[in-house]
């Protein structure tokens, strides 16, 4: 099974003008639909950021679809973006890919992995294995791959930031996700240990825990929900931010809750 990622590289100032370089930030992940569908008995390999598939030539044309809109959005901006298709749970791949960007730019200084898959509604003697292995591989083993792949940059230039997408999903184990909530736990737990792995170094490394994302798919999945409570992607966007910026220096090893109201 095979799995592709979009993966933007944003060399812009987002951590303020007190900087006195570019900021090069890589986002794993396709814009703008962010969130899963939470229908009973789904098993959305789509993910958290619709940004992987089975097939390889489906995510191909819906992310750079994606990108162009991202682009335009940009506006005077659009020049600073770069877009690149990558199967991020495949470390060669994701290493290439890393080792082609910092050729090209010569740093990173925040990585934000969004990528992700959902399976829910599936007791755990009813879940197929291959199922089961998605989660990790989407969950888990992604944010492994590229973390791998950024930190010895990182760790020469003595800064930066992960922010690794999990979900409320790694603290409140529902029925029926068995997969899911164990790949959200371990990757949770990864990045904790690998917090403390980094701590002094100038790396500083957080998750974040969204609930159900009030987007347009989670909506016609569950119309008769309160879409009031759910927090909305922008939300999400400005906490991941703020955990990338300088503002955030003294946040190191967090798991921070994105609950909603």
């Amino acid at each position: 099974m095979k799995f592709v990622s979009f993966v933007v590289c944003a060399l812009v100032s987002v951590f303020g003008a007190s900087m006195s370089y570019a900021q090069s930030v890589w986002v794993a992940g396709s814009m703008p639909r962010i969130g899963p569908s939470d229908a009973p008995g789904s098993a959305n390999f789509n993910g958290i950021s619709r940004m992987a598939t089975e097939k390889q030539s489906e995510p191909r044309e819906m992310s750079f679809e994606e990108f162009a809109e991202l682009k335009k959005a940009a506006g005077a901006k659009a020049s600073e973006l770069e877009g690149s298709v990558v199967d991020v749970t495949d470390e060669r791949a994701t290493a290439e890919f890393v080792g082609g960007v910092l050729s090209r730019h010569g740093r990173v200084d925040a990585l934000v992995n969004t990528v992700g898959g959902y399976a829910g509604g599936i007791k755990l003697w009813e879940l197929e294995t291959k199922v089961f292995d998605a989660m990790l591989s989407l969950n888990l083993r992604s944010g492994y791959a590229l973390a791998r792949a950024v930190l010895p940059a990182m760790l020469k230039q003595r800064h930066g930031a992960i922010v690794n997408v999990a979900a409320k999903a790694a603290l409140d184990h529902g029925a029926g996700a068995s997969a899911y909530a164990a790949s959200k736990a371990a990757a949770v737990a990864m990045m904790d240990s690998l917090a403390a792995e980094v701590k002094g170094t100038g790396v500083r490394v957080n998750s974040i825990l969204p609930s159900i994302i009030d987007t347009a798919v989670n909506r016609k999945a569950m119309p008769n929900a309160d879409f009031t409570a759910w927090p909305k992607p922008e939300q999400i966007a400005q906490v991941i931010l703020f955990l990338c910026s300088e503002n955030a220096a003294v946040i190191h090893g967090a798991a921070v809750p994105v609950y909603g109201n």
